[in-house]
C-alpha cells in the first residue's frame, strides 16, 4: 500500500502530521531501522505510536500466517501429498489459535456478564481472601542464616547442591520445577498443548507507570482488523460481536513493588527491601508454612493458566494486573511472565527493559521485536543513573559492622572457602571505607576525581581476586544471611550510625558497590563527594551509555526513540548509536498542530530600563540584574492572564533572586509585593514533598480570577510530566541558560572521555573538545526544551514563550530549541526592545478574548 493511503485505523481522523509521524514510523520498523522520533507534547504522539506500531504487527502477522499456510513444498512429492501437509499445517496453525481466542472471548463474555450484573444489584461472587501472615513467630534455628558449603575452581562452579538461587533470583525449588518442565528462564511453562511461539511483538516503555497507565488508556480506544485465520476462530466463537475479536493482546509488566500480592512482603517499603524479603520467602532453610503461598507451582498451574488468559482477554494496566492476582490467588509478578509470549504488546517501565539482568529474570527475549523508548529524551540520563551507584561512609562502616556480628556468631561454624572469601569480603570494606575517610579529612572540597588503586590499597587487599570474590557474593547471596541474621536478632554494633535509618538492606547496597570495582575503567569514574549535612559518600558514574542499549539495538528487529522534545538529536546519534551505520538511522522532527497564530515566541536580550538580560555565571549575580529581572516578570504578569509560569536556572538562584525582590529600598515598595499585586506568587522549593500542594493551590488561583505566577526550576519537578495547559500556562518565561558546572568533577570526567573516545574514532582533538562542547550545550537545551514543553497541551490551546536571555538569538543557542519554537522565533525580535514586545503579546492575547 502507498505510504499516503495507509489505513492506521487511528479512532479519530488523524491531522496531517500525525499522518506522517505515523508513516514515518511505520516504514522505521518495516525497514528494521533505529528511529529518532520528535513529535510536540499535545500532537497525539501516544496514539500515532499505538496505530502505526500496531498496524505493522497486524500486516506482519498476515505475512506469517501467509507464509506459513502457502510454504514451497517438495515438488518432488505426490501432489495429494502435499496438499495434505499443506492442510495439517493449516490446522495446527490455526488451532493453536483458536484455543487460546475462544478462551479468551469466553472470559470477555463473563467479565461483561459480571460488569451487568453488577450494575443491576447483583450481589460481587465471593473473591479470594489474602490474609496476613499470622504464622506463631516461635524460636527459629539461627544455622539457618549459616552459609551453605562453597567449593569454587574458577569463581563460576561454585554453586552448592542446596544453593538457594540462580542468577535469575529464583528459589531452588523454583529452578526444580522449571527444570522439569523444561523451562530455563521462565517460572513456569504452559502444558505442550498450549505452548505459543515467540511471534513479533511491541515492547512499549516509559519512564513511570503512570505514564504506561496514560499509555494503556489511549491503547483501549484503537480497533484493529483481524487476520486471516481469525474467519476460523470467529465461526467457533461464543461471543458474536465482532469488534470483541480483535482486542490487543497487551501485558503490562511491573516490578515486585508494583505487583506483590503477599502482605508480608508488601510492607518492607522500598523496592530493594521488597525484593530481598519475596527472595527470603523462597529460601530453602524458610520453613515451608512461612513460604509464600501465592508463588506459581506445580499444584497452581490451573491458576497461573488461568491468570495468563484472563491477562489477555481484556486490555488492562498494572493496577488491574495486581487486582487480578488476588482475585485469582496467585503471584502477579511471577504468573505474568506466562503471557509474554502469547502477547501482542507489552508495556514495561524503563529499570525492566534496560537493565539486562531485569530482561533475563523475566525471560524477556527482543530478539527480533519492535522496541518503542517513549519520553526518550532523558533515556541516556536514564541509563546513566540505572547503572551509576552512591554508597556513603556511613553504610560502609554499617556493613562492617553487621559482617562483625555475622562472624562473631558463625566463624567456628564457616568452612572451606566460605571462610577466605568472608575475609576478603571484610578486607576490601575495610580497605574501601578506610580510603573514604581518609580522603574525607584530606579533601576541603565538595567532590574530587578517585583512583581506583587509590580505594584497593589496604593490607593483602591487592592480592583478592576480584572477578571470583563477585561472583561468589552473587552465588552465596551472603548480604542477603548476614542481612537476615542481624534481624532477626535486632542486635546492632554500638555505634548511633547503625540504627536503621531506611528499609534498604545496607549490604546488598554495598555490595551493588562493590561490582562496579569490576566494569572496565573507561566505562564509568569513580568520586569522591560531600553532601547535604556533610554526608560524605563515594559515587560511581557511567560516562557511557552505548554498551549498555547497545544489546537491545542488536537484539530488535527496530528501536523508536520517542518525546516531544528531542532536540538537538546530534547526541543520540554521536553519544549512544555511534556503531549504526549511517543508513540505520532514521530521524524525524515536526511542528505543533495549533494555528501559528496560537503562539507567541520572542527572545528577550533587554530588559525595559535597557539593562542586558545575560545570566551568565561571570554576570548573574549583579543586583541591577536580578532587579531588571525583578522588572520584567512584574510586566509579563500585568501582560499575560490567567498564569504564567517561570522557569530558573536552578534552586540557588531563585532563591538568590526571591530574597533580592523582597528588600525594601528608601521605602518603596519591594518588587516581591508588586508581583503579588498582579497574581499569586508561588515557588517551587527543593524536594518533593509539597509539590502537589503548590500546583493545587496555583490552579485554584488561577481558577478563581486571581491569577498565578509560579517560580520554578528547569530540571525541577515542575518542569517534567506536569501539564501546564489552557489557563494554567498562558505564558512561559525561561531565565538564563541552565547550563551544568563544567568544573566540576563529574562534568570534567564526561568531557574528557568525549574527547578521548573521539581521538580513539580517528578524530582529532580538537574535534574532541567541540564535540565535549556540542554535548554539554545540548545538556543544558534538553532541559530547556523540556520546561518550554509544559505549555501548549492541544490543538486549541494558546500560550506565550519568553526566552529572557540575549544568547536565545544567537544562530548555535537558537537552532537547537525544538523546530516548533524555532519557527515562531526571529532574531529581529531580540534587537526589538522590551516595550515593542510588550506590545507585540498585549495585541496577541487581545486576539484571544
Amino acid at each position: 500500500m502507498a505510504t499516503g493511503v495507509r489505513d492506521f485505523r487511528h479512532p479519530f481522523q488523524p491531522y496531517e502530521i500525525q499522518q506522517q509521524l505515523m508513516n514515518a514510523v511505520y516504514d522505521c520498523v518495516s525497514d528494521g531501522k533505529v528511529g529518532i522520533f520528535e513529535s510536540p507534547t499535545g500532537t497525539g504522539k501516544s496514539l500515532s505510536l499505538i496505530c502505526s506500531t500496531l498496524s505493522w504487527l497486524r500486516d506482519e502477522q498476515k505475512k506469517i500466517s501467509g507464509d506459513e499456510l502457502g510454504r514451497e513444498d517438495d515438488d518432488a512429492e505426490p501432489r495429494w501429498i502435499v496438499e495434505q501437509a499443506r492442510k495439517q499445517r493449516m490446522e495446527v496453525f490455526v488451532q493453536r489459535r483458536h484455543d487460546l481466542e475462544i478462551r479468551l472471548a469466553k472470559i470477555r463474555e463473563k467479565e461483561l456478564q459480571q460488569k451487568r450484573g453488577y450494575e443491576k444489584g447483583e450481589p460481587a461472587a465471593k473473591r479470594h481472601k489474602i490474609m496476613p501472615d499470622s504464622q506463631p513467630q516461635g524460636v527459629e534455628d539461627e544455622d539457618r542464616f549459616l552459609l551453605d558449603d562453597y567449593e569454587s575452581d574458577d569463581g563460576r562452579k561454585g554453586k552448592s547442591s542446596t544453593q538457594l538461587e540462580d542468577d535469575n533470583g529464583l528459589s531452588a525449588a523454583t529452578r526444580q520445577l522449571m527444570q522439569k518442565l523444561g523451562e530455563t528462564a521462565a517460572i513456569v511453562r504452559e502444558g505442550p498443548d498450549t505452548e505459543y511461539p515467540d511471534e513479533p511483538k511491541v515492547f512499549f516503555c516509559s519512564r513511570t507507570h503512570s505514564q504506561l497507565t496514560q499509555f494503556v488508556n489511549e491503547l483501549r480506544r484503537v480497533k484493529l482488523p483481524g487476520v486471516l485465520w481469525e474467519d476460523n476462530v470467529r465461526a467457533l466463537s461464543p461471543v458474536k460481536d465482532q469488534e470483541e475479536q480483535h482486542v490487543v493482546k497487551h501485558l503490562p509488566l511491573g516490578s515486585r513493588k508494583s505487583l506483590c500480592i503477599n502482605p508480608k512482603v508488601v510492607s518492607a517499603g522500598s523496592p530493594t527491601a521488597i525484593n530481598e524479603r519475596c527472595l527470603d520467602l523462597q529460601q530453602t532453610s524458610t520453613p515451608q508454612e512461612k513460604r509464600c503461598s501465592f508463588l506459581p507451582n506445580q499444584e497452581n498451574q490451573a491458576l497461573v493458566n488461568d491468570f495468563r488468559d484472563h491477562t489477555l482477554a481484556k486490555i488492562r494496566d498494572i493496577e488491574d494486573l495486581g487486582a487480578l492476582g488476588k482475585r485469582i490467588g496467585v503471584c502477579p509478578y511471577y504468573a505474568a511472565r506466562t503471557a509474554i509470549r502469547p502477547s501482542e504488546i507489552v508495556t514495561l517501565p524503563y529499570p525492566l527493559l534496560l537493565q539486562k539482568s531485569a530482561r533475563e529474570a523475566l525471560a524477556i527475549s527482543l530478539k527480533g521485536h519492535v522496541v518503542v523508548v517513549d519520553e526518550a529524551h532523558n533515556l541516556m540520563d536514564a541509563i546513566t543513573n540505572i547503572y551509576s551507584v552512591v554508597v556513603t561512609q556511613d553504610q560502609l562502616h554499617r556493613s562492617r559492622n553487621q559482617l562483625r556480628l555475622y562472624l562473631q556468631k558463625f566463624r567456628n561454624k564457616l568452612k572451606g572457602k566460605n571462610r577466605i572469601y568472608v575475609t576478603q569480603v571484610v578486607r576490601v570494606i575495610d580497605s574501601i571505607a578506610q580510603s573514604l575517610d581518609k580522603i574525607a579529612l584530606e579533601n576541603k572540597g565538595n567532590e574530587a576525581l578517585i583512583n581506583l588503586s587509590d580505594l584497593m590499597g589496604g593490607k593483602g587487599v591487592d592480592q583478592i581476586n576480584l572477578n571470583k570474590l563477585i561472583r561468589y557474593l552473587e552465588d552465596s547471596k551472603l548480604a542477603r544471611k548476614v542481612e537476615s541474621y542481624v534481624e532477626y536478632t535486632g542486635e546492632y554494633a554500638p555505634s548511633s550510625s547503625l540504627t536503621p535509618t531506611n528499609t534498604t538492606p545496607t549490604l546488598t547496597h554495598v555490595q551493588g558497590f562493590l561490582e562496579t570495582l569490576m566494569n572496565p575503567v573507561a566505562e564509568g569514574r569513580f568520586f569522591f563527594e560531600r553532601g547535604e549535612s556533610s554526608v560524605v559518600a563515594l559515587k560511581y558514574i557511567l560516562l557511557d551509555p552505548t554498551f549498555h542499549f547497545r544489546d537491545v539495538v542488536e537484539d530488535a528487529r527496530a528501536v523508536v526513540l520517542a518525546g516531544g522534545t528531542m532536540s538537538p538529536m546530534e547526541d543520540y546519534i554521536r553519544h549512544l548509536f555511534a556503531y549504526v551505520a549511517p543508513e540505520k538511522l532514521t530521524t524525524w522532527s515536526c511542528g505543533h498542530i495549533i494555528p501559528k497564530e496560537n503562539l507567541f515566541v520572542k527572545a528577550i536580550a533587554k530588559a525595559l530600563d535597557g539593562v542586558d538580560l545575560e545570566f551568565s555565571f561571570a554576570r548573574r549575580d549583579s543586583v541591577t540584574l536580578i532587579d531588571a529581572l525583578g522588572g520584567c516578570l512584574l510586566q509579563l504578569a500585568m501582560t499575560i492572564p490567567d498564569g504564567l509560569v517561570v522557569f530558573f536556572p536552578s534552586y540557588g538562584y531563585l532563591e538568590q533572586a526571591s530574597a533580592q525582590w523582597q528588600k525594601t529600598v528608601a521605602g518603596k515598595e519591594n518588587i516581591w509585593t508588586r508581583l503579588e499585586g498582579q497574581k499569586t506568587v508561588f515557588k517551587e522549593s527543593r524536594g518533593s514533598s509539597a509539590i502537589e500542594d503548590v500546583l493545587t493551590q496555583y490552579s485554584k488561583a488561577v481558577d478563581e480570577g486571581r491569577g498565578g505566577l509560579l517560580l520554578s526550576v528547569v530540571g525541577g519537578k515542575m518542569s517534567e510530566g506536569i501539564n501546564f495547559s489552557d489557563k494554567l500556562g498562558r505564558g512561559v518565561a525561561i531565565v538564563g541558560l541552565p547550563f551544568p558546572n563544567m568544573q566540576s568533577a563529574q562534568w570534567k570526567a564526561k568531557l574528557e572521555y568525549i574527547e578521548q573516545s573521539t581521538v580513539a574514532r580517528g578524530g582529532s582533538r580538537a574535534e574532541g573538545k567541540a564535540n565535549g562542547r556540542e554535548f554539554y550545550e545540548n545538556a543544558c537545551m534538553r532541559a530547556v526544551n523540556q520546561s518550554i514543553g509544559r505549555a501548549i497541551r492541544h490543538r486549541n490551546d494558546y500560550a506565550s514563550i519568553l526566552l529572557l536571555d540575549r544568547r536565545y538569538s544567537t544562530p548555535r543557542i537558537a537552532g537547537k530549541l525544538p523546530g516548533w519554537i524555532k519557527q515562531g522565533l526571529r532574531e529581529a525580535d531580540a534587537a526589538a526592545g522590551f516595550p515593542q514586545m510588550i506590545r507585540g503579546l498585549r495585541d496577541f492575547f487581545q486576539s484571544k478574548i
